[in-house]
């Protein structure tokens, strides 16, 4: 029998003490995951987009950590406990979410105690849909003498399908709610399964829209929608601005060269609402028959992914030198 080694020199992992990197949890973990890099890490782990609003915000008698908003515009809260989880800190989750009306938590700790791991997964199946959630264990590796490299782990997180499919019988009004959950869910699904886009996935709801996060691109100035007309019986994929002329006007001089890295042509509606300019393409097909979804999904990730290819550095160039 021939046995054959590598000749390649191996590392040793080992587990570095967060204390060790962090020594003191506000000043330097705190403002560490702040960071919009770090914070991606975070975001990445826990397939929603959060942008960073404040550090250390007064919450009553106490202070929140991180207060953030997802790319839905809706406020997140960031407790950090760099060691074993605790009834205060859980205390404290609670009491932030509730005086800040937050509807996603995050509590990011070094260990977990079952009795708390079963505590935020009773609260995860008991609390209706607009709350969530996610309970995060911290480690920290390095091989030999690299810098050490973090891990975020999710212990506990919501279910959401089950919660959407709960609000079947609570607040989806007609078919039609239903039917465009279903296509949100199964869009939802195939972008899971198809690691190789840059896009990432979101809860799907019963609207008639579904709104991602541009690449390196804040929410609050722009944001990819894709959208089902079923009354119109057509599709969208679709730049969504909000309230900036100045962006828009920025875009549609790069008109020519956007639409030329894009091969097609596109709608340019500057505030037909009033608050909101568009830039996007419509392809007519039926979304209510879902012998077309496969096509319809096909279709949306193939423009979404255009779309944020090309107009994510370009809106990244305004940002950077109008904000």
């Amino acid at each position: 029998m021939i046995h054959v080694y590598t000749t390649e020199k191996l590392g040793r992992l080992e587990e570095v003490p967060l204390r060790e990197i962090w020594p003191h949890e506000a000043l330097n973990f705190t403002n560490w995951l702040a960071q919009e890099e770090n914070m991606e890490l975070l975001s990445n782990e826990l397939n929603i987009d959060i942008e960073v609003i404040d550090t250390e915000v007064p919450a009553g008698k106490y202070r929140l950590d991180i207060l953030a908003r997802s790319s839905d515009d809706e406020t997140i809260v960031i407790e950090n406990q760099l060691e074993h989880t605790n009834h205060d800190h859980l205390g404290k989750i609670i009491t932030y979410a509730s005086g800040l009306d937050a509807t996603t938590i995050i509590w990011i700790v070094e260990d977990v105690e079952e009795e708390h791991r079963q505590a935020v997964n009773w609260l995860n199946e008991h609390l209706d849909d607009t709350i969530n959630i996610f309970l995060c264990k911290l480690r920290l590796f390095r091989i030999n003498n690299s810098p050490a490299a973090p891990k975020f782990q999710v212990i506990c997180e919501p279910n959401n399908w089950s919660k959407a499919v709960k609000k079947v019988n609570d607040n989806i009004d007609s078919e039609t709610d239903l039917l465009k959950l279903e296509y949100w869910t199964k869009l939802t699904d195939y972008i899971k399964q198809h690691p190789e886009l840059h896009l990432k996935e979101r809860k799907p709801t019963k609207y008639n829209y579904y709104d991602m996060k541009l690449t390196d691109v804040k929410s609050s100035l722009a944001h990819l929608s894709l959208t089902v007309n079923t009354q119109k019986k057509h599709i969208l994929t679709q730049i969504w601005i909000e309230d900036n002329d100045e962006l828009f006007e920025y875009l549609f001089n790069n008109k020519e060269i956007i639409e030329e890295e894009l091969g097609i042509d596109l709608f340019w509606r500057n505030k037909e609402n009033n608050k909101s300019s568009t830039i996007g393409i419509i392809r007519n097909i039926d979304s209510t028959n879902k012998y077309n979804w496969d096509e319809c999904i096909k279709w949306h990730m193939d423009m979404a992914e255009k779309f944020n290819k090309v107009f994510a550095p370009i809106i990244k160039e305004f940002e950077i030198d109008h904000c």
